[in-house]
């Protein structure tokens, strides 16, 4: 393994004198600085970031932690993410919780070992005490969800304000009986949701049962068989509006392979704005989040916050607020002369 003496040999200067140019020391001269990265480019160096640990360095890695990555969110974040901090010098590292809590601190345990330069993470509903201690002594900032013991500093979007467009939409198109499939009320994010699609409700004390489920964000299995339950009690909703990007592709599917006509039995509201849901149906009517916009403004005011050494400082929120994407997926709800619903989805449709 090329070590600091052999560039120091090549040079013929003292190995210290090669240890302070490559860690940026002031004392060494630009033109000296720059031959040893030349030479340690040249004769393959690589940083012994095992020694600078020990020694107390910090690395110029940042730890993303997500509970999964299958979700485009998730996805999309770390790439906006990683060319943000890329282009500051540092490097994204990235863990997956699958909102488990243990794993969680595993993780954290793992990031803090390694003298990561922070931490960014999108917490699970109730983070072990061990995870708050160490995550206080580190950099970081909380992303999309938003725990108090975590601390002040926070980049989300208006979860209740999304799902409040979005029933209300549904609303204003004559419907009552209007079904919502989100995540679970434990977390802050499914909480925020489930408030928004009540507030927006023409009647929010009229008695809907089965018109809520909840469950895991991340499951589209939740989002098949809560849907076949909405549509099995015997006065199924006219519309549907969800909470969860991978619950709102669950859903979708369901939809499909019940051969469900949209919007003339069932008008349906979902949450992000994939490429396919553009395509599927009629074209979906759902909740755009600009997703990248939010990873790029976390990621430069991290960075900076690092640089200057003030995270964790002082109470810090970015709120992105959301759009309603009208497409092909809602329409108006209507009765027959009786004033009976002209259109519904019966428990045998498909």
């Amino acid at each position: 393994m090329v070590t600091i003496k052999d560039i120091a040999a090549r040079l013929q200067v003292s190995p210290s004198t090669v240890g302070r140019a490559l860690a940026d020391d002031p004392r060494i001269s630009r033109a000296v600085k720059q031959k040893v990265a030349e030479v340690a480019d040249e004769i393959g160096y690589v940083a012994n970031r095992a020694a600078q640990i020990m020694r107390g360095v910090s690395s110029n890695l940042v730890g993303l932690v997500v509970p999964d990555i299958r979700n485009s969110f998730y996805s999309t974040i770390a790439h906006g993410l990683s060319k943000c901090l890329e282009e500051a010098g540092y490097q994204l590292t990235l863990s997956e919780t699958d909102d488990d809590r243990m794993t969680e601190l595993r993780h954290i345990r793992e990031l803090t070992s390694a003298n990561v330069a922070g931490v960014i993470i999108v917490p699970s509903a109730k983070p072990h005490p061990s995870s708050v201690r160490l995550l206080k002594a580190i950099p970081h900032i909380q992303l999309l969800r938003r725990i108090s013991t975590l601390g002040e500093q926070w980049f989300g979007m208006d979860d209740t304000a999304a799902m409040h467009q979005a029933t209300r939409h549904l609303v204003q198109l004559g419907h009552r009986r209007i079904g919502y499939i989100g995540g679970l009320a434990e977390l802050p994010t499914g909480a925020a949701r489930l408030h928004g699609y009540r507030s927006a409700l023409a009647n929010p004390s009229a008695k809907n049962d089965g018109l809520v489920e909840l469950g895991p964000p991340s499951s589209m299995e939740f989002g098949s068989e809560a849907l076949r339950r909405m549509l099995a009690l015997p006065k199924p909703p006219s519309a549907v509006v969800i909470g969860s990007v991978q619950i709102t592709q669950g859903v979708l599917e369901e939809l499909h392979v019940r051969g469900v006509r949209i919007p003339q039995q069932l008008s349906v509201v979902g949450f992000g704005d994939e490429l396919g849901f553009r395509w599927w149906g009629p074209g979906l009517t759902t909740i755009s989040l600009p997703v990248s916009e939010l990873a790029t403004a976390c990621g430069l005011w991290f960075v900076h916050q690092i640089k200057h050494k003030s995270v964790n400082a002082a109470p810090y929120s970015s709120i992105t607020p959301p759009t309603l994407i009208v497409r092909g997926s809602t329409c108006e709800f209507s009765r027959a002369p009786d004033g009976r619903a002209a259109r519904g989805v019966s428990a045998s449709a498909g």
